[in-house]
């Protein structure tokens, strides 16, 4: 019974905070500067009484209220509405870019945790001098995303995938490495160490097994991280995924696009949430 309270109220807060970001998404629709314009407002053709025509057509249509109802009831059909820049229907082009963005987070948060664990584990086991072997991750996380890209497109010397696995292991070395001094430290495995178990027993069945719920959470929310960065690295590299996508969507003031886009968001972050409570929850049960 606890388990599924614990569930429900879980998923209330992921279904709250897509809510939000749904109405923070109108919000931002309706009170965009110009979204409302018409094109032939700048045409000369059109005279003075059609442009104020049109001027009303459009105050008929900015109430929140009504700008809510027809994105919701959109939204809840599949619809998002048509692009202004590209002429098209923004389900059509996320529909093509989703996969591309997808293929690359998963790589990138495949090999920065990979890179991660194998520089954590080595330097959790040391007795001294690990903050100096932690610097190197102190010095990528303070270096923004776009200006990593940057380094790789002038260097030729690295990829998205490649800025994307630095970023997130320069966030994620601290937390593993805290967590594998943690468990270096704990009264059995200092017993089995002092028995001459090897490193590599303690850790497949011990550390491992032990910390699977904490590193399973942190791995999941490393997705936040990778969604953060992933417009900057998409731009600069010029990968035709959703970051690039919403890139141009700003640049165009293709607002229909860009509301899709943060609803999208807000849904994979919210997943993320969701998935990473996972362990905790199990522990209520």
């Amino acid at each position: 019974m606890r388990l599924l309270i614990t569930m429900a109220a879980r998923m209330m807060r992921t279904l709250l905070l897509m809510l939000f970001a749904a109405v923070g998404t109108i919000l931002l629709v309706r009170f965009a500067p110009g979204f409302f314009s018409d094109a032939r407002e700048m045409d000369a053709r059109y005279a003075q009484v059609a442009q104020a025509k049109m001027e009303m057509e459009s105050a008929r249509q900015q109430p929140v209220s009504v700008i809510a109802a027809k994105a919701l009831e959109g939204w809840l059909h599949g619809d998002f509405g048509a692009s202004r820049q590209y002429q098209t229907p923004v389900i059509d082009l996320l529909t093509a870019r989703i996969p591309v963005s997808a293929l690359l987070l998963s790589k990138g948060i495949v090999c920065g945790w990979l890179l991660a664990i194998c520089a954590a584990l080595p330097i959790s086991g040391l007795r001294g001098k690990r903050v100096l072997w932690g610097v190197p991750f102190t010095v990528l996380l303070a270096i923004p995303a776009s200006a990593m890209a940057t380094a790789g497109i002038v260097s030729d010397a690295g990829g998205p995938v490649l800025v994307l696995s630095l970023l997130i292991a320069a966030r994620e070395f601290k937390f593993l490495q805290s967590l594998l001094e943690s468990a270096w430290r704990s009264p059995h495995l200092l017993l089995g160490r002092a028995q001459g178990m090897r490193a590599r027993a303690l850790l497949t069945l011990h550390i491992l097994p032990n910390l699977a719920p904490q590193l399973c959470a942190l791995a999941t929310l490393s997705l936040v991280t990778a969604l953060g960065a992933l417009i900057p690295v998409e731009v600069v590299f010029t990968v035709p995924g959703v970051g690039e996508l919403a890139w141009s969507a700003v640049m165009n003031r293709d607002l229909p696009v860009l509301a899709a886009i943060s609803l999208l968001m807000a849904c994979a972050v919210g997943l993320a949430g969701l998935i990473a409570t996972r362990p905790a929850m199990l522990e209520v049960a």
